[in-house]
């Protein structure tokens, strides 16, 4: 089996031994590791007791156009070679292969389990042999019944019939995990937390501005807590993402909590969408079903924060180079926070702001306006006072808010049915007019704010998205002046 991007494809590996000088070449455009697999396998064969033909040996990976990377091919070269000088005889049909050999014949884990045996049962395949590593991940495709190896030495002797073959088994339902977070921990910011409300029942951008100390990063890493639960469809994507870019626990195969990402505003534009010679995800498609969060967003380089303007838009991003083109699923919701000026206290009842004008402006224009359209709720987080802090109750907790969260996205869900929308910050413009109609006096409101913020049409579109989220949260089946109002206080 190969993997593209996060999908799998079924591959044969072939053997032929001829005459000739003794060599050894591996062909279908395999990249360094594959080639380097030649060292490995050899010496997998001889110290697990089998003899290296001293023969031309030519190995063929099919489909030959298709570029060959990493190490997983290790186990299935070795079976062919010993199959092809007669040392094993086994019947191979619909049996798949994938595993890292080490040098003694031990198999190593290898990335992209799941979108391998995903294809494998979409191929046909009955069994799929792994190492016992990424057993319990393979085992989540519900595919081909999986058998998970230590060493080549187990992977003969089930093939020869001299073992009995265990299949591995994974129970989603078995593990679960907790955030570590909780809103209770957030003493005041009751409008933040409202704004917080409403994008996570919509899915909706958020941007958090407030000076230093505020609890702008303390509400983003919670805002997780009070997203709906991953559907088992979504678990599995994120699963996927995760497998191929290496960042699987072998004690958690499955990603059970929605993702959070937070990059470093020094990070490259290439590490957000992904790319590089192995066209890795990037963090964009890391956080998909989940959250990006960028704190300090005005010191990210502007072309780094332009490339977010598209997979926003699209949900996917496609990855082409040389090597060849991939494309990764990146529905997240993009959180940012800033200061509101350079030393971060422009206009603080204090006046301990230093910054001049012209610095407060230029801070501000770092986001360029088409990216700053893109962030739905903007929201001011003002410093919180001494009364709050020294509260001792605590606050509404995550489960109490996410309550609410689940109730507005059923009432989505029902929506948009059959549809593949998913939340309301997704919802198609061919659909607005049906899903967002205005009443007289709806449409008045819009019109007089569209006139005096002087909205475009993405942010308009983008309005009343947010305010069929209030409505939602609201359980009204159409959408209000109220919610038009709320809605209109956090587009900033």
């Amino acid at each position: 089996m190969g993997i593209r991007g996060i999908d799998g494809y079924a591959l044969s590996c072939e053997c032929f031994l001829s005459g000739g000088l003794p060599a050894f070449d591996v062909v279908g455009l395999p990249d360094a590791a594959v080639k380097e697999s030649r060292e490995r396998v050899r010496a997998a064969i001889k110290n697990c007791g089998f003899e290296f033909p001293m023969r031309r040996i030519t190995v063929n990976l099919a489909p030959a156009d298709t570029r060959k990377a990493g190490a997983l091919y290790d186990l299935p070269i070795l079976l062919s070679i010993l199959a092809a000088g007669d040392q094993l005889s086994a019947d191979f049909t619909e049996t798949a292969f994938l595993g890292e050999l080490s040098l003694d014949g031990h198999l190593r884990p290898v990335n992209g389990v799941l979108p391998a045996a995903i294809a494998a049962g979409r191929a046909g395949m009955r069994r799929l042999f792994v190492p016992a590593a990424n057993a319990e991940e393979a085992a989540l495709a519900g595919g081909p019944e999986v058998i998970g190896c230590e060493t080549l030495g187990e992977v003969v002797a089930v093939l020869r019939g001299e073992a009995e073959a265990v299949p591995a088994a994974a129970s989603p339902d078995a593990v679960r995990e907790e955030y570590p977070v909780d809103f209770a921990d957030v003493k005041g910011q009751e409008s933040a937390k409202r704004a917080m409300e409403i994008a996570a029942a919509g899915g909706h951008n958020l941007l958090l501005c407030g000076p230093p100390g505020s609890g702008k990063s303390m509400l983003a890493h919670r805002l997780p807590t009070i997203l709906p639960d991953m559907t088992l469809a979504e678990s599995l994507e994120s699963t996927k993402i995760y497998s191929v870019a290496g960042l699987l626990r072998r004690e958690r195969p499955l990603v059970l909590l929605r993702p959070f990402r937070s990059p470093h505003h020094t990070t490259s534009a290439v590490s957000l969408t992904g790319g590089g010679s192995d066209l890795h995800p990037g963090e964009v498609s890391l956080a998909h079903n989940g959250v990006l969060f960028l704190d300090e967003l005005p010191e990210f380089s502007r072309q780094t924060l332009d490339v977010l303007r598209q997979p926003i838009e699209d949900g996917v991003v496609s990855i082409s180079r040389s090597t060849g083109t991939v494309t990764y699923p990146c529905q997240f919701m993009l959180v940012g926070a800033m200061n509101p000026c350079p030393c971060g206290w422009y206009g603080h009842p204090s006046g301990r702001c230093t910054c001049s004008p012209g610095m407060v402006k230029s801070y501000a224009g770092r986001i360029s306006g088409p990216m700053r359209d893109r962030l739905d709720l903007v929201v001011n987080v003002p410093e919180v006072t001494f009364e709050e802090i020294s509260e001792r109750s605590r606050a509404e907790s995550s489960a109490s808010i996410r309550a609410r969260v689940n109730r507005a996205r059923a009432v989505q869900a029902e929506r948009f049915a059959g549809t593949g929308v998913t939340c309301n910050a997704r919802l198609p413009a061919e659909k607005l007019d049906d899903v967002c109609a205005l009443g007289p006096e709806e449409k008045a409101v819009v019109r007089a704010a569209f006139d005096r913020l002087g909205l475009t049409a993405r942010s308009y579109t983008r309005l009343l998205k947010i305010a069929r989220t209030i409505a939602d949260l609201d359980g009204s089946g159409s959408i209000r002046k109220q919610h038009l109002a709320e809605a209109l206080r956090f587009r900033g």
